[in-house]
């Protein structure tokens, strides 16, 4: 930044100017982390694009690097009221390590204006399959006598738990969780986003969690998938804008606190509501910005 008037607003760290703009962002960001959970994520490319100015290639580096430091965070927080299930977590990690650097070499192919349509594709996906989820009542619910980590004893899907609500990791399952850890990965070095709109209904219903511990491990596995996709744009040679970053995790982590906290306040069916509408509207104007040049 240059000028007295730019110096005034912004916050001087280590010799770096952060712009209130980016704060700003990343306040915006944590708060919706926190209140669902990482999906949140989904909106830092298209602040740091429209709002604060960065490319679309260095917004994926900018948002993957935030992400994944403000969810150690969480994933710290957590492990002290032991909400993450670490087996399960690196199994999903492992397989999303392994394709985020591919989705990393696809997004460097692939042209900015198509890559951020193809985001808001992906963002509206997310919105219908929340709005859906927020619509049906929760079948599963915690009993009383099973430890956190198990919704119930009963078989699932493709996963099932012992009557201590440890994981039975069978073949079948490990497959399954390893499949949506590889989806996570590719779409995290993507596009820049953690990737707990799919974790987190992937481990409660696959994996027969109850939706806390899931939250927590899926933290986990955006903190060590996010890690991979950063390390993938550093030896891809692709630069990431430190003020900005910085920035964006000066208002991340307390916006991250800031939406765990009206998160245990407002019901979890109004919170996925509202963040559908929030996601549609965000994506809406990706569009019109990026085909129709509004």
């Amino acid at each position: 930044m240059t000028g007295s008037s730019d110096a005034v607003a912004a916050l001087a760290i280590g010799g770096l100017q952060l712009g209130w703009e980016s704060v700003a962002a990343g306040v915006l960001v944590g708060l919706s982390m926190g209140l669902t959970g990482g999906g949140g994520a989904i909106f830092a490319v298209p602040m740091l694009v429209y709002w604060i100015g960065v490319g679309p290639r260095a917004a994926v580096g900018v948002s993957l690097l935030t992400v994944a430091l403000t969810a150690i965070v969480g994933v710290v927080e957590r492990l002290r009221h032991g909400h993450v299930e670490i087996r399960t977590g690196l199994l999903l990690a492992v397989a999303g390590m392994l394709t985020a650097p591919l989705g990393t070499w696809l997004g460097g192919l692939i042209p900015g204006p198509v890559l951020l349509v193809s985001f808001a594709v992906l963002m509206l996906g997310i919105a219908h399959v929340m709005w859906h989820k927020a619509s049906v009542p929760a079948v599963r619910q915690m009993p009383s006598d099973l430890q956190p980590g198990c919704s119930e004893t009963a078989r699932g899907p493709a996963c099932s738990r012992d009557p201590e609500g440890k994981l039975r990791l069978t073949s079948r399952c490990a497959r399954l969780l390893a499949l949506v850890g590889l989806v996570v990965g590719l779409l995290s070095g993507l596009f820049g986003v953690g990737g707990g709109f799919l974790i987190v209904p992937s481990l409660v219903t696959f994996a027969m969690m109850d939706l806390s511990m899931a939250v927590g491990t899926s933290l986990l596995v955006i903190t060590l998938v996010g890690g991979s996709g950063v390390a993938s744009e550093i030896l891809s040679g692709r630069e990431i804008p430190l003020d900005v970053t910085l920035g964006f995790l000066t208002g991340s982590i307390p916006g991250l606190f800031a939406g765990s906290f009206i998160g245990r306040q407002l019901p979890g069916p109004l919170v996925a509501r509202i963040f559908s509408v929030t996601i549609v509207c965000v994506a809406a104007f990706v569009i019109l910005k990026t085909v129709a040049g509004w």
